[in-house]
């Protein structure tokens, strides 16, 4: 349903009032209201808040169910005791007790204010006394509506309404002392403008390049977080210039800031930041099961390795030699400093490292083995490097496109042809480590390892020759090592 418009966005009509509550309940699970009457027969109020309203009114979809009381966390657990399936207090400390009936999953919070102290890392939480009190805490208005439950009662102090159909993101007082609340909301903008398509306000975005240094106070997790719910939206080219422009990124990302170039008349070159936004969003146009985070960090990234490695040539030319190396080793260490797991922290990097790799291939001069040997190197990262590779081609250069595309469809033909034959994805050599063991007469130890290399690389250079002429090529290495095998190998 579309947002009812208003004459005044902060006095709505009693005909969109009345829309506004047969939506909300369509949209409210009949539990939350049977929560309601529940939390009302014990004299405490209860309240929908936030994103779930801000979604139903927006028509999108949304599986949060944010609840508020003024009720305290104690009184909460005792009124949900016996009707609630599963109970969780993870995030009591903060007034939030969660929980569950059925299918669906709830969390309750207190009224409550909180701030941060100048050199804290975690809020100060106390306790409101009401609703209007608790949503004037809120990040922004349009996230400053709730509805009453069980009567479904619109509340919305703050213009929230009006934001939602102007496109505006306003805090609902002064931006300084939200931000000053807590800095992470900052971020929060950015990611709001490139998940919903909103404008920041122009007091809010002053606020923000004014406050910017304000978000180291905030965990390197929160930060993560909020940085890939951004990267994953709809449109993170928004927020990711915003995040820039206002000066958040230089705390956050200062990476992506860097890559801001000067191009001067004399050494002329891609703008390296557009050229990565277009990157970034040509890689989102090629996914094909919703965002891919490791996808999108690696086209944010690629090209990171630049500013350090930019060289002046003669005649003007500009070089970035070995960027992508460089630049592997920056994304892992910007990933890991925000907390990224492990596994996305090692994909990303990879991909970063090979993403030039294909440049080598020209006009389809790469022999077999260096075709088994790019498959080999991307392991499981093959599709992604694909996706990557051809987003990197922005030249608006048309026959230099269409050369690019059609070498790389070729590449991923050979690529196809030979996987086929050979089941490119599962290469190993043709004798495993107990053969090789068997063959030369050695135990476990780093010589079997140094004997196993040797057949892959022998397997990536001739593919497949049978496991006689691999035991041949091996009995001939371990001659060249001074290795004597058994007579019965030789």
């Amino acid at each position: 349903m579309p947002v009812p418009t208003a004459s005044s966005p902060e006095e709505p009509t009693a005909q969109q009032l009345k829309a506004i509550r047969e939506l909300l309940g369509r949209v409210i699970p009949p539990a939350a209201d049977e929560l309601g009457r529940r939390f009302a027969a014990a004299g405490h109020e209860l309240a929908l808040v936030g994103g779930p309203v801000r979604d139903a009114l927006l028509g999108r979809p949304g599986k949060d169910v944010d609840l508020t009381t003024d009720a305290t966390p104690e009184q909460v657990l005792q009124l949900v005791e016996g009707w609630a399936d599963a109970i969780w207090t993870i995030g009591i400390e903060f007034g939030t007790v969660g929980l569950r009936k059925g299918d669906l999953q709830l969390e309750i919070t207190t009224y409550r204010s909180e701030s941060y102290d100048p050199k804290s890392r975690k809020p100060e939480v106390s306790y409101g006394k009401s609703l209007t009190e608790d949503l004037a805490r809120r990040d922004f208005a349009v996230n400053a509506m709730a509805a009453r439950l069980p009567g479904h009662e619109f509340v919305d102090p703050f213009g929230g309404l009006g934001d939602l159909r102007r496109k505006t993101l306003r805090t609902p007082g002064r931006p300084e002392d939200s931000f000053n609340d807590d800095p992470l909301r900052m971020m929060r903008a950015a990611r709001f403008a490139a998940q919903l398509g909103f404008t920041v306000a122009p007091e809010v975005v002053a606020a923000m390049r004014d406050m910017a240094g304000r978000i180291e106070i905030v965990s390197a997790e929160r930060i993560r977080d909020e940085l890939s719910k951004l990267i994953c939206a709809p449109r993170p080219r928004a927020g990711l210039t915003l995040l820039v422009d206002t000066g958040l990124a230089e705390h956050v990302l200062p990476e992506l800031p860097k890559l801001r170039l000067e191009i001067d008349e004399h050494h002329r070159h891609k703008d390296v930041y557009e050229h990565t936004l277009i990157v970034l969003e040509q890689a989102i146009a090629q996914e094909e099961d919703g965002p891919d985070l490791v996808l999108r960090l690696a086209a944010l990234l690629h090209d990171i390795g630049k500013p350090k490695t930019r060289s002046f040539e003669p005649g003007g030319r500009v070089t970035f030699h070995h960027h992508e190396v460089v630049g592997a080793k920056m994304a892992r260490h910007r990933l890991s400093a925000l907390r990224y797991p492990k596994d996305v922290v090692a994909d990303v990097s990879r991909l970063v490292e090979l993403h030039l790799r294909f440049h080598g291939y020209g006009d389809g001069q790469w022999t077999d083995s260096a075709v088994r040997r790019y498959v080999r190197d991307a392991g499981h990262l093959l599709n992604r490097l694909h996706k990557l590779t051809r987003a990197d081609c922005t030249t608006r250069n048309r026959r230099k496109a269409e050369r690019l595309r059609r070498a790389y469809d070729d590449l991923e033909a050979r690529i196809a042809r030979l996987a086929a034959e050979e089941e490119l994805a599962k290469i190993r050599p043709e004798l495993d480590g107990n053969e090789i063991q068997q063959i030369l007469g050695i135990k476990p130890g780093p010589l079997v390892g140094k004997a196993y290399k040797f057949l892959l690389d022998l397997r990536l250079d001739r593919g497949m020759i049978g496991k006689e002429a691999a035991t041949a090529e091996l009995l001939r290495w371990a001659a060249e090592q001074g290795l004597q095998p058994p007579a019965s190998s030789s």
